[in-house]
């Protein structure tokens, strides 16, 4: 029997700002990767998501960014891989501290937005990146888009990788995701965006904009959590990969059991 990971990113509420619609999401997923306060979340928002998650069974995970509030960390910067290691440590520490707190453990890492899709290309990005994780826990995840530099660079450093892939997302030729400055960077038909993610898991294979297959390895699937349509997508998705008979396990102890 199949097994997949079902991830979104969440806590990206902060002060007066509502985002996502995080308490029904965190029922339907099997792993949280939570704002740190650099792109968003703060430490009222954190505490209460990870409390949330943990009372769930849900996995927990740090979801580092740059520290970009008013661009949602979706906005490139040049910064080097010192200060790339540094902010990584940095926010992973900050959710270890909220987890302890709330007599939990965190499982992964998941490096949000620019961060992330830079270091899918970007080898030096990507061993800072990955020489932060482990440095901080040899014994995390790290998570990264399926086939990237970040995937390559975890390895490299001897951390457990999951390959990811996005649900709503569209891809290029190459593996990379489509930029979410062109208007075909996301699938907003569910039906559509179900069908792939199946596809991607039983086949190993999905269709980029040009209309050509590429490989492509699932450990994890990402629903993103500030998707006016999250909700949904993410009930639809947990229907058909039961349907399907593909089990929805996160990364903790039980997963390897």
């Amino acid at each position: 029997m199949k097994k997949i990971d079902l991830n979104s990113d969440l806590g990206e509420s902060f002060g007066a700002y509502s985002i996502g619609n995080d308490e029904e999401v965190l029922q339907y997923i099997s792993s949280a990767n939570i704002a740190c306060g650099f792109h968003a979340g703060d430490h009222n928002v954190m505490l209460n998501t990870v409390k949330t998650a943990a009372s769930l069974g849900v996995g927990i995970g740090a979801h580092p960014g740059f520290p970009d509030l008013a661009g949602f960390g979706r906005r490139e910067m040049k910064l080097s891989p010192e200060e790339i290691y540094n902010l990584v440590v940095y926010q992973v520490g900050a959710i270890q501290a909220a987890a302890k707190a709330c007599d939990t453990n965190v499982q992964h890492v998941k490096p949000h937005g620019a961060l992330y899709n830079m270091a899918s290309k970007d080898s030096t990005m990507a061993v800072a990146i990955a020489k932060a994780v482990y440095a901080v826990d040899p014994d995390l995840v790290l998570f990264g888009l399926a086939g990237s530099e970040l995937v390559r660079a975890g390895e490299r450093i001897g951390l457990r990788v999951a390959q990811e892939v996005f649900a709503d997302r569209t891809y290029q030729p190459d593996g990379t995701l489509t930029p979410r400055s062109r208007a075909n960077a996301m699938i907003h038909d569910v039906t559509v965006a179900v069908d792939r993610v199946i596809r991607m898991i039983q086949e190993g294979k999905v269709t980029a904009v040009d209309g050509a297959d590429i490989d492509i390895q699932a450990d994890t699937i990402c629903v993103h959590g500030d998707e006016p349509e999250a909700l949904r997508f993410v009930q639809q998705l947990r229907e058909r990969l039961q349907a399907e008979q593909i089990t929805i396990r996160n990364f903790g102890d039980e997963y390897h059991e």
